[in-house]
């Protein structure tokens, strides 16, 4: 093996959940991590990281994106590297519930398969079908609800069949839904959040998140009415059981959905995702103190992204 091209990866954002749409609703939206990789003969990882995670993350072997590099080259029956070469530009927060392992483990599959395939997007289908990159990211990830708007783009509805094969279905969201991001200046970990899930919950309970889910799929893509967003976006499985562990990201949502804006915890926390039309944009910012910073969206329509720039 020689010294590789270079590949660029840009992922991004993804807001799962969305209120009832546990483990099975993801949104992608305009923010992006981008990724540089190139493969070596010689020995060793060499990171570079801009923005967020900067100075916290391994730069080594330990990497998400090294790690998940690995494990597609596994996967694809391709010889393991000597070495790997990462710079990463992050603008996705981490531990905020805006998606960003899922965007890192998306980032090195698809670099893994590009360097592996070269420039031929047929070749890399070939090696490894987009299918077959979504069931690793689902594996690797744990769920499909983050990795699946990652990849695809748009609304998504993810789901794994009892023998636990992934599955997605993507939608195209209403021209008039703003997403905007609320994203604090704390931090939690997806690992503390589903831990305070119980085990059981009330039949009422699931019938209703039922309705909302499907009421929200029916708003989203179809008539993003203030009134319907509001009124799909009710949770009774995931958020009120979080709440003591993000307070501040619960008291946030209450004050918001009382103004009549769709607010809902982002993934698993503490980033409130507003749902917004034209008419409940402008009720956000009488709401949100200085701790919040206050990040309007789009709605990413292409999911990931690959190119091969000029051979340096």
């Amino acid at each position: 093996m020689t010294d590789s091209d270079v590949v660029v990866v840009r992922v991004p954002a993804t807001s799962a959940n969305l209120g009832p749409g546990f483990d099975s609703l993801g949104l992608a939206l305009d923010l992006y991590d981008e990724v540089e990789a190139s493969l070596t003969t010689s020995a060793g990882v060499r990171i570079e990281v801009e923005g967020q995670g900067a100075g916290e993350l391994d730069d080594g072997e330990g990497h998400l994106i090294v790690r998940t590099m690995r494990a597609a080259f596994t996967r694809m029956g391709a010889p393991q590297p000597a070495g790997v070469r990462l710079r990463c530009r992050n603008r996705i927060p981490h531990a905020r519930g805006l998606g960003s392992s899922s965007a890192a483990i998306c980032a090195g599959i698809l670099a893994a398969r590009a360097l592996a395939a070269g420039p031929d997007a047929a070749a890399g289908a070939r090696i490894l079908p987009d299918s077959e990159a979504f069931a690793l990211a689902t594996e690797l990830e744990g769920h499909p609800d983050n990795v699946a708007p990652c990849l695809a783009g748009g609304l998504t509805i993810s789901w794994t069949d009892p023998s636990g094969v992934a599955s997605m279905v993507k939608l195209t969201p209403h021209d008039d839904v703003r997403p905007v991001a609320l994203i604090p200046d704390f931090r939690l970990s997806t690992e503390e959040a589903r831990g305070l899930l119980p085990r059981d919950v009330p039949h009422r309970d699931a019938s209703a998140n039922a309705a909302r889910a499907a009421l929200l799929v029916a708003a989203l893509t179809g008539r993003p009415e203030p009134a319907l967003l509001l009124a799909a976006t009710e949770d009774r499985l995931h958020q009120d059981y979080r709440a003591p562990a993000m307070p501040r990201t619960a008291e946030l949502i209450r004050r918001l959905r009382s103004a009549g804006v769709a607010a809902v915890v982002s993934g698993a926390g503490p980033t409130v995702l507003a749902l917004t039309t034209k008419e409940t944009q402008d009720l956000i910012a009488p709401e949100v103190g200085n701790d919040w910073h206050i990040q309007p969206m789009n709605v990413d329509p292409s999911g990931a992204y690959v190119r091969f720039p000029e051979t340096r």
